[in-house]
């Protein structure tokens, strides 16, 4: 799975974006650092809109995008 490019440009110091492919499936982690703990995320239709620090982040998630969750301040996008 291609991680958006809004997310690859994520302009804060401490957030870390990672990839992990198995063997069947894929998922995005983005780690938005200590920091960012109450992170949320709502999605509407395609859209995914988080809000982490006190910033707004939108993007189109990617069509094979399955489960959308946010904990402890990692925002994971699985397929």
């Amino acid at each position: 799975m291609k991680v958006p490019s809004s997310l690859e440009n994520v302009d804060q110091d401490d957030v870390v974006v990672r990839t992990v492919e198995y063997d069947d499936d894929s998922l995005i982690a983005v780690d938005f650092g200590n920091s960012a703990a109450d992170i949320s995320v709502d999605v509407l239709g395609s859209t995914a809109i988080i809000i982490a620090n006190g910033e707004q982040f939108e993007f189109e998630l990617p069509p094979e995008a399955s489960e959308v969750t946010a904990r402890n301040g990692v925002l994971t996008i699985e397929e």
